[in-house]
């Protein structure tokens, strides 16, 4: 589930959502309020259970190599059962956020989506139809460690939610 040209998404477990209006998100480092979305690059980012910790690894503009998403066995049922929709947004309405590269789409303002949300489907089969590498570990945290060292673009997300290793 990819935005359509002029568009962004948010994805949610919450399928009956009309109007996003701006909050601070417990887990965001931002203390502005936001509605948030995502564009093409950073949608598969968001292909996994609200709390499921993950990293997302791409490589840079000027190299090549596979994207890999990571998260930890104890996930994979979750995965594999979630009911996730996309909701649509007009791009117009947001502004990238982060340095070097935006991780994310954000706008101030109450937003209504374009439509009624789609369910994403299978989210096994969109990284397999995407060509996303998705690996299973015991611990993500190592992992992690190892693709900031990599040099690659990455995304760590809900890591708190990860387990410890041991």
């Amino acid at each position: 589930m990819l935005p359509d040209a002029g568009q962004v998404l948010h994805f949610s477990e919450d399928p009956t959502i009309t109007v996003f209006r701006p909050h601070v998100a417990p887990t965001s480092r931002e203390t502005e309020p936001y509605v948030w979305a995502v564009d093409g690059q950073n949608a598969p980012s968001y292909w996994f259970p609200r709390d499921c910790p993950r990293v997302c690894s791409w490589p840079r503009p000027d190299a090549t190599g596979a994207r890999v998403h990571a998260i930890e066995y104890a996930w994979l049922d979750r995965l594999r059962t979630v009911r996730l929709f996309a909701y649509r947004f007009p791009a117009g309405q947001f502004r990238p956020i982060g340095k070097p590269y935006p991780h994310a789409w954000v706008s101030t303002e109450v937003v209504r989506p374009l439509g009624p949300p789609e369910e994403t489907g299978d989210l096994l089969a969109a990284h397999e139809a995407a060509g996303i590498e998705l690996r299973l570990l015991r611990h993500l945290r190592p992992y992690m460690d190892s693709v900031v060292a990599s040099g690659l673009r990455f995304s760590g997300i809900r890591l708190r939610n990860a387990a410890r290793s041991g």
